[in-house]
């Protein structure tokens, strides 16, 4: 049985060219990049070359670049650092569609005694800027909204939201996990402070990511050691994964991204004629590889149960979160029945997706969901 992939927001293939040019840094050029001699030079030669390079793809300084193990790391470190280095400002302000580790960041923070608004969403996940701006007051630290949604592909305005934010003297920190390199994200024209970043969304190794920190923002480490990354991210860094992180920025195209969003649109048209179908998110501003549809009255666990026996690989949401049995909140935050949160399914492509994969998913998926309304005890 072929396996095809359409689950490509949990994690993406490694790209050949990734591994290409990170297998050199297993067994040839394997220095710690602290380290004074010659093998150690060449790893901190390359790692200072990978920061260059993730840099200008957000239009940062090299220097406000830091490595860490991935986005869930990234996002504990902006929201707890700047809690720590800032105690007289006890107060955040999110949004209710956040991924996971931020909710569960804020959640903990919470018992330490910070105050966290959570932001409402419209039925397509958008948040009114309007309201953040009502809700920042003297003691707000810090406002964190995500910017290309995970489970529904929505992409915030994080420009008007960097404007009232930075006109307030408020840092703002957005999760770009699912939108870079798949939009523009330029730090300085969207008044960022601070950006989270993933290498295994854009087709690099799982287990390395980046936190942009301006400079001049008050942040206290999370993880502290031998003073790596500035004295900000201690742990010997993992040259092997930031080479192929970097390498992933190299290759991404634009022309990828027009490919994607011709195959998003043409799969949207077909299985939204399917009768009482519905998509979730916005279906203009919306990521370009991310198709997130609930079916009326048949669970999407069902629906991707099915699909696995033709080897067809889809998801009920985030991966973070897809094994537990509620509902999704992000489906409810914006106005879905608890029937309907877990009737969905989200099918994400990669620029891999071929015409004749997406055609054989459609006509599985047309015979699985009648099928399974043949059988469905709701009506």
């Amino acid at each position: 049985m072929k396996t095809i992939y359409f689950d490509n927001a949990s994690t993406t293939a490694v790209d050949d060219k990734v591994v290409k040019a990170m297998i050199p840094y297993f067994s040839e050029k394997y220095g710690n990049a602290s380290s004074v001699h010659h093998i150690g030079f060449e790893a901190k030669e390359a790692l200072e070359k990978s920061r260059e390079i993730i840099a200008k793809s957000i239009n940062a300084e090299p220097e406000e670049i830091y490595f860490t193990s991935g986005g869930t790391e990234a996002n504990n470190f902006a929201l707890k650092g700047i809690i720590f280095a800032n105690p007289n400002k006890k107060h955040i302000i999110t949004t209710k569609i956040e991924h996971a580790c931020v909710l569960n960041t804020c959640k903990w923070l919470e018992e330490q005694g910070i105050e966290v608004s959570y932001i409402e969403v419209d039925r397509n996940g958008f948040v009114n800027p309007r309201n953040i701006e009502l809700l920042i007051r003297d003691n707000t630290a810090l406002v964190s909204v995500i910017h290309g949604h995970n489970e529904i592909g929505t992409i915030q305005n994080i420009e008007e939201i960097g404007k009232i934010c930075r006109k307030k003297g408020v840092y703002f920190h957005t999760d770009a996990c699912q939108s870079y390199t798949k939009t523009d994200i330029n730090v300085k024209k969207q008044n960022l402070d601070l950006v989270t970043l993933n290498s295994h969304k854009i087709h690099g190794p799982k287990g390395v990511g980046v936190l942009y920190i301006k400079k001049g923002v008050n942040i206290s480490p999370l993880i502290h050691g031998g003073g790596h990354e500035k004295g900000l991210r201690s742990g010997t860094e993992n040259i092997s994964g930031i080479i192929g992180f970097a390498e992933a920025v190299k290759i991404s195209d634009k022309k990828d991204i027009e490919k994607m969003e011709k195959l998003r649109d043409y799969i949207i048209k077909e299985i939204l004629k399917i009768p009482n179908t519905k998509l979730n998110g916005s279906l203009e501003n919306r990521l370009c590889n991310n198709i997130n549809i609930s079916f009326s009255n048949i669970e999407g666990e069902s629906i991707a149960g099915y699909l696995n026996n033709y080897g067809i690989c889809v998801s009920t949401g985030s991966a973070c979160s897809s094994h537990t049995l509620e509902p999704s909140y992000v489906l409810m935050a914006i106005g879905s029945s608890h029937l309907g949160a877990n009737s969905s399914i989200r099918i994400t492509i990669s620029r891999y997706t071929t015409k004749k994969e997406i055609d054989f998913l459609l006509d599985k998926l047309n015979k699985v969901v009648k099928q399974l309304r043949e059988i469905s005890p709701f009506k």
